[in-house]
């Protein structure tokens, strides 16, 4: 939807498409040029099934071309299936084809200078589009996207949900969702999710079978205040409801020769589970993460019953089992579990194989010995925010020595927490193992999406649930057998008709409950429904059939990736595409072309070569750069000089050198240089094998080592692998990022910064080791205490350069320095800088000064020799 602006003077047609990782949403940035007349949404829902249009109208009031860049937002599981644009008349229309096909059209429409975009969608999930469109000056642009999908119930609820951002102040805003269930709609709401001042702006109106939930705020309501000209309306609009059920077999419908059977009978007993809770308790889950995730379990333990059983474990490098057996879910045994998880320190690596093989031989253990009651459901919860470090690491192994050891009677359900697990693993291992992934946001409330997701599975009601019809009578059938069913969800099954004219349709359930096996029975006219339809004119066309597409193609789409050979990822290809060609929808697999019927006007819409990479770290214009292949480098950047300072420290193993003191502020940092593996042309090389970043104020120490970084608060140790990528905020004051295998960033107080680069050799190497750089940026907030061998350079000192000339060496040249009342003798050369490129590096030009520095820095080296990593520089300079 809508959301502001941005306007830039072109007179050309352009437009990008733009991939990222959840959502698709729809806005446009605006100029002052720029006006939002209209910004209509209306959704149509038609027995569990959504289509929504969003329609907008943008005028160009200024007096030259600007730039308007729609995004659009729907929910991931989403199909676009239509897309056009009106430019002063100009109609863009889009037609859903094969990639390959709309990407060879598109390219042709360019060689003919016809008009002609693509829009595809990520191969990971449909994501966000972005197309900036250049129009002319006193424009109209009018444009209508159009998608579908199929509701999901949960907790006992459907809810379909639109983004709402339209980024100024709009004449006419307007939400319509109508909603039509043949049953009746047993209740429906539209909670207020926007701010408190859209409170009961939202109307609802309903009857039996059909409601219509509106929401128009005027211009007045949609300011942030009174006398605000900025918009309020930012956020997410839902609306949620349920429908009668008055037969415990199911809702059967029929219509356009298509079928689908709606399953969520209620009033049954829950029956008793066996949960195996494994949680990844790695360095990288240290902080907020592992707060929340306490906070979670204690509230999911306190759910269990005395007929329930489980047991914990917790993994790092080490796996550890809070009980080796399953217990009962009695409060004694959940108040000590409660303690347990309350202690766990997160450190070290990530062993996910050894986990997961210890929670499937629990499990496979009290059913070998009888403990667990043959009607009751056994699941493992898995937790993790990272890939495998220790053991086995490879996925694909893992994988296969899941599916080997787990019993068919037992599901796995996978919890990724933020963007560095792979989520599409935790899908397979999942989906292959009657269970279903789920990935949590770790910006948001961690503990209460934790919660939402075991409420989902937390009371199943039947296993082995099976619907079936007559032979003969239907085909096409979509998946019909399920291994659970859970308490406020539904199951849903779809096909076409073959034989339904004068005899109703039949459909069977079998299933298992806690107490007894049901089979039940329904059936439906096979004419009624379309009547019904006919008559409603909020109602979804077609709908039968779009749903029975829907279900499959996202059944292909699982089955696909659970794929085991290439040919059977082709055949599986080829049943997608020829879905979604015949119901247009925008898959993996099929593109949307976009043409102009004049033929004057270019229009590109296109994803990035790597959708996964949206986004990339900046790199500062750092002020100090150390780099240390042999003996230690040193460069300094001069700003007011323009020019670049450097000097080697040759100095012992074992010494720590302060590099930076400022004891006003509390903050020390300090290297300790490690020796080479064997002494080279009658030299032994030091490198800095460990620096650490000490802030006395908090009492907060960091300790970046080759192996591994150490966080040190008090007596509280915790270690972080380079294995992982994560990012943490200590006590408010400090934030810790690591790059898996690259480099880790440390801030204080938001005004300080360091980057400690990690470098590895050659393990065979015959001299060098694994190092440590690190680079400071030279706009660093200290105080004017600060001193060091770099911290001394915050305050720049006065240099010139004269005398250059030609030296021993014709490719470096020869120099007089002055600077601090010394008269130095200078070399040109170049050090690396290993920021961009990790491998080579790029060279930086400076100024060389011998005999370490002596004469460029305060005193000699040996001052800034310092006995301890979190000690503060206070010799005296000779």
């Amino acid at each position: 939807m809508f959301c502001g602006f941005l306007s830039r003077t072109s007179m050309r047609w352009s437009s990008r498409l733009l991939i990222y990782q959840d959502v698709l949403w729809l806005q446009a940035f605006a100029g002052s040029g720029i006006i939002v007349r209209s910004y209509k949404v209306e959704s149509r829902i038609t027995s569990r099934f959504a289509h929504t249009t969003v329609r907008s109208l943008v005028v160009n009031v200024a007096q030259q071309a600007e730039s308007i860049a729609f995004n659009v937002q729907i929910p991931k599981r989403a199909f676009i299936t239509n897309f056009t644009m009106n430019v002063n008349g100009v109609m863009f229309v889009g037609s859903v084809k094969e990639k390959t096909v709309a990407r060879n059209l598109y390219a042709q429409a360019r060689a003919r200078g016809k008009a002609a975009g693509i829009v595809r969608t990520n191969a990971q999930d449909m994501d966000t589009f972005k197309m900036e469109v250049h129009v002319p000056a006193n424009s109209n642009i009018e444009f209508e996207l159009h998608y579908q999908e199929m509701m999901q119930r949960k907790l006992g609820f459907y809810e379909h949900s639109l983004y709402l951002q339209p980024g100024q102040l709009v004449p006419i805003l307007q939400v319509d969702v109508y909603i039509y269930e043949p049953k009746g709609i047993a209740v429906v709401e539209a909670p207020n999710t926007l701010g408190e001042q859209f409170k009961n702006l939202a109307k609802v109106v309903t009857s039996k079978d059909k409601a219509h939930v509106v929401f128009r705020p005027t211009l007045f309501q949609q300011r942030k205040c009174d006398s605000c000209s900025t918009t309020a309306v930012d956020g997410i609009f839902t609306v949620r409801y349920d429908v009668h059920r008055d037969n415990s077999a199911g809702e059967l419908q029929v219509s356009d020769g298509h079928f689908v059977h709606f399953f969520a009978p209620n009033n049954l007993s829950s029956m008793p589970k066996n949960i195996v809770f494994v949680i990844d308790v790695s360095g990288s889950m240290w902080g907020i993460k592992m707060k929340q995730m306490v906070e979670a379990l204690q509230t999911i333990l306190d759910d269990l019953t005395i007929d329930d059983h489980f047991s914990i474990i917790d993994f790092n490098h080490h796996v550890r089992c809070w009980s080796e057996d399953l217990v009962h879910g009695s409060s004694t045994q959940v108040a000590d579990a409660k303690k347990y998880i309350q202690s766990i320190k997160p450190s070290g690596g990530t062993n996910i194989n050894e986990a997961l093989m210890r929670a499937i031989h629990m499990l496979n253990k009290a059913a070998n010995q009888g403990f667990i009651d043959q009607r009751s459901v056994s699941m493992i919860i898995f937790v993790s925010d990272g890939d495998p470090t220790i053991g086995e690491i490879k996925l694909s192994a893992i994988q296969k020595n899941v599916k080997r050891y787990i019993r068919e009677e037992f599901s796995l359900f996978s919890l990724g927490i933020g963007f560095d697990v792979d989520f599409d693993f935790l899908e397979r291992i999942s989906m292959e193992n009657r269970g279903i992934a789920q990935r949590i946001y770790a910006r948001h409330d961690t503990s209460e999406q934790l919660r939402n997701f075991y409420r989902q599975i937390s009371s199943p009601l039947l296993r082995k649930v099976t619907i079936q019809f007559p032979e003969d009578s239907v085909s096409n059938v979509t998946q019909n057998h399920f291994d659970k069913f859970f308490s406020g969800s539904e199951l849903v099954v779809a096909g076409k008709v073959q034989t339904c004219f004068s005899s109703p349709l039949i459909s069977f359930v079998t299933a298992s409950s806690a107490q007894m096996d049901l089979s039940l029975q329904t059936e439906t006219d096979c004419t009624e429904l379309d009547s019904l339809l006919g008559h409603q004119s909020h109602s979804v066309a077609g709908f039968a059939r779009q749903m029975w597409a829907y279900i499959t193609i996202n059944q292909l789409l699982a089955e696909r990736s659970l794929a085991k050979t290439a040919a059977e990822k082709r055949k599986i290809t080829r049943k997608i595409l020829k879905l979604a060609l015949e119901h247009q929808f925008v898959t993996p697999f099929t593109a949307m072309l976009v043409e102009s019927e004049t033929g004057q006007e270019r229009l590109l819409a296109d994803s990035p070569k790597d959708p996964k990479h949206g986004c990339c770290i900046g790199v500062p214009a750092w002020g100090a750069l150390l780099r240390f292949p042999n003996d230690p480098h040193f460069t300094v950047h001069l700003p007011k000089s323009h020019m670049d300072v450097c000097f080697n420290i040759d100095s012992e193993p074992g010494h720590i050198l302060n590099l930076v003191s400022d004891p006003e502020s509390g903050l020390a940092v300090n290297g300790q240089l490690v020796a080479g593996k064997k002494i080279k042309n009658n030299k032994l090389n030091t490198y800095f094998g460990t620096i650490s970043i000490y802030y006395k104020t908090s009492g907060i120490r960091v300790d970046v080592s080759t192996q591994q970084v150490n966080l040190i608060h008090g007596k509280d140790q915790h270690s972080f692998s380079w294995a992982s990528t994560l990012s943490l905020v200590i006590l408010l004051r400090m934030k810790l990022s690591i790059v898996k295998d690259a480099h880790v960033t440390i801030t204080v107080n938001n005004g300080t910064t360091f980057m400690v680069l990690l470098h590895r050799v050659w393990k065979k190497h015959p001299f060098n080791v694994d190092f440590l750089g690190i680079y400071i940026p030279s706009n660093n907030i200290y105080s004017t205490r600060v001193h060091g061998l770099i911290g001394q350079f915050a305050v720049e000192p006065e240099v010139k350069i004269y005398n250059i000339h030609d030296g021993a060496d014709p490719v470096k040249q020869e120099a007089t320095m002055e600077v601090k009342g010394n008269k130095l003798a200078v070399t040109r050369g170049w050090q690396k800088d290993y920021r961009k490129d990790r491998k080579y590096g790029s060279n930086v030009f400076c100024w060389f000064v011998h005999n370490n520095g002596k004469g460029f820095i305060d005193g000699q080296y040996k001052n800034y020799i310092v006995p301890q990593m979190d000690s503060f520089f206070k010799q005296e300079l000779k």
